[in-house]
């Protein structure tokens, strides 16, 4: 699987324009913040039904990455960045 790209949040703005260009093309970008991934720019047919989103084919694999209860530790994560 190709590894996503990864732009710092400033040159995503910079390079918005091209960046949707990219996702209507079928490429998806990750946006980072001092390194740390904060969104991604996917192409609007993944994003439709978010609960059907991979984040694995954002990321690559992950396979035992999470270890067991990666379900639960998922939903916690889900719920910290929603606070």
């Amino acid at each position: 699987m190709a590894r996503v790209p990864e732009k710092g949040v400033e040159s995503a703005r910079a390079e918005l324009p091209r960046l949707l260009d990219e996702a209507e093309r079928g490429r998806s970008t990750i946006i980072t913040r001092r390194g740390r991934a904060v969104a991604a720019i996917v192409p609007a047919s993944q994003a439709a039904n978010p609960r059907q989103l991979s984040l694995a084919a954002l990321a690559g694999s992950g396979k035992g990455l999470w270890g067991r209860g990666s379900a639960r530790r998922a939903r916690r994560l889900r719920d910290e960045w929603s606070r």
